[in-house]
């Protein structure tokens, strides 16, 4: 019919330019690196003639970018085990098991989520200088996990309340204790929910610049990004270097949203359902 093809034109023609918006700073970065730095003085915008790779070379191999990337992968990956180890535990005893305060402290986890890091940045400092964390792996672990615990919990929270609470009984008259019932139940049943929570707090932990910046001031610890940021003040005229930088910094974000796109939707709509 006419009004559903207007329709649907309605709703094309946005999500295509929002589409084009998406993409377009990627493939700009892209042509920008495969330039060579006369190429990109002479005309920025032009396609490139041809591919410079070694620029990708230069930029990994002049400012140390391979521990960089080692640090980041370090510092994420335990901080993402951590997140899911307490988060998991909390959304489970949140959800499933009543005591005295547990809604006070879900709503307090809440409230968590709208406390911008600027505001606690300055304190959190402090303590982990005073306790010797600055500069080190397990300064910047705490503090992944320290910002990013309350989402974790606020989403498994939200899948464990959709679990029917006859099945914890059921376990419980089987024989399990509170850890079996945690341990034999609710990890497995949780499984597709931690899969996409965990992948968010990668990419949230992998993008961060300011408390990476914060917590590992000293160039041999930074992380990928921050280190991205070096190319851009030592060679501060090559700009397809710089650019080919933060491609490499780009390009692990883009597989895991290209192979786990439908993963990362499900973690984003965990608590939109129930809870």
């Amino acid at each position: 019919m006419p009004g559903n093809r207007l329709g649907r034109w309605m709703a094309a023609v946005p999500m295509a330019l929002l589409a084009l918006a998406t993409v377009y700073p990627l493939v700009f970065t892209t042509n920008v690196a495969m330039k060579t730095r006369r190429e990109y003085i002479l005309d920025r915008f032009s396609p490139t003639s041809s591919l410079h790779l070694e620029n990708i070379a230069a930029a990994w191999n002049s400012v140390g970018m391979a521990r960089y990337f080692a640090n980041s992968l370090i510092v994420v990956t335990v901080a993402v085990v951590l997140l899911l180890l307490f988060g998991s535990m909390a959304g489970f005893a949140l959800s499933q098991l009543r005591f005295r305060g547990s809604s006070a402290l879900f709503l307090g986890c809440l409230a968590a989520l709208f406390v911008p890091f600027q505001v606690i940045m300055v304190p959190l400092a402090r303590v982990m200088a005073d306790i010797g964390l600055i500069d080190t792996y397990p300064g910047l672990i705490l503090a992944y996990a320290a910002q990013f615990l309350p989402f974790t919990i606020f989403l498994m929270t939200s899948h464990y309340r959709t679990i029917p609470v006859e099945i914890i009984h059921a376990a419980r008259i089987d024989g399990n204790s509170t850890y079996g019932v945690y341990r034999r139940i609710m990890i497995p049943l949780g499984a597709p929910a931690l899969l996409s929570v965990g992948i968010l707090d990668a990419l949230f932990c992998w993008n961060d610049v300011l408390i990476s910046l914060l917590m590992m001031p000293s160039p041999e610890h930074r992380t990928l990004m921050v280190g991205v940021t070096s190319l851009r003040g030592q060679y501060s005229d090559n700009i397809p270097q710089f650019a080919s930088g933060v491609l490499i910094a780009a390009i692990p974000v883009l597989l895991i949203y290209l192979f786990l796109q439908r993963q990362i939707a499900d973690g984003v709509t965990a608590g939109s359902t129930k809870g």
